[in-house]
Parts: structure tokens; sequence; C-alpha cells
């Protein structure tokens, strides 16, 4: 007797659906050293993110995290749910906002909409889907938005099922 076998994947073109919110598991606590690595990482030299002392006399009184490891984190909370072994490429990004800092030792939560979608004209088997990414603070607060347009591949199922339609 073989063993069930399943395997960890997102979502195929066909499988999601315009209007739906996935809400994304688990949440993700941001350390000082993340901040400071993806900032070293990435040739920030923004001093908001690397020096204490300077960004204590800000308005904020202390470091920021920095926007795009906020974004990358974003996008990164929902790929396991969406997009994993199912993404062809990020096609572009819009509409990015941070309405509220992120903060050394805040948890982040993430949710994402499908907003839209539709088979793409110039490659057969694949669809593009349009993302809107909101992700919130431990006290509720939106931290980040952004749209986000994707290249996803149709399912094999969904293809051999229109290939015999069409016969």
């Amino acid at each position: 007797m073989s063993a069930t076998r399943i395997e960890q994947r997102g979502l195929y073109f066909d499988e999601m659906e315009e209007g739906v919110v996935y809400v994304h598991s688990p949440a993700r606590t941001v350390t000082e050293t993340d901040n400071v690595l993806f900032t070293t990482l990435t040739m920030n030299t923004q001093a908001l993110h690397l020096d204490a002392d300077w960004s204590a006399g800000t308005e904020f009184g202390e470091r920021l995290v920095n926007s795009m490891f906020t974004l990358s984190t974003m996008v990164g909370l929902s790929v396991s749910q969406l997009t994993a072994g199912t993404i062809v490429a990020n096609l572009g990004f819009s509409e990015i906002a941070f309405p509220a800092p992120v903060r050394h030792g805040d948890t982040l939560a993430a949710e994402t909409l499908v907003e839209s979608k539709r088979r793409s004209a110039s490659r057969p088997g694949q669809g593009v889907v349009q993302f809107r990414h909101t992700m919130r603070n431990q006290f509720g607060v939106v931290v980040a938005t952004a749209c986000r347009q994707t290249l996803v591949h149709v399912s094999p199922a969904a293809l051999k099922a229109e290939a015999a339609a069409s016969r």
C-alpha cells in the first residue's frame, strides 16, 4: 500500500475567484535583525533604518523598518497560499502605499483580494491575475497596501478538460 502524498502549492488560475479574500497565516513578527540585515543587503544606507541615535531625533523617535522589507514580507506571506509553484512571473506592482510605519517588534498579518483575472491572449495555458494585498500590524492598523499583477498557470486538469471539449 502506498502512502497518500500531498504537495503544498498555490492556486492555479482556474482555482482563483474574483472577489475572494485570502487571509494568510502565520503572521510575522519583525525583528531588529530583519531590518538591519535587509537594509544592508539592499545597500539602503538610510539612517532612519540603521542609526538609532539619529532616528531618536526624528518625529518617530526610533528607527523604522525599511518599507521595501514591509512590501516584500506582505507579498511573501501570500506565496504559500496563492502562488507557490503556480506563478509564471510577477508582471508589476502599482498603488503601493505605506500609510503607517512599521517598528521593530511589530507583528504583521496580510490578506489578499483576487481583484480580477483573465486568460492571457498571448500565452496559452496561462492567465493574468491582479491581487490587492493589505498588511496590518498587531493593532489592526494598515501599514502597507499594493496591487500586484501576476502571470499564473492554468491547472493541467483544466487544460485537459478544455482540450477534450474542443475535440
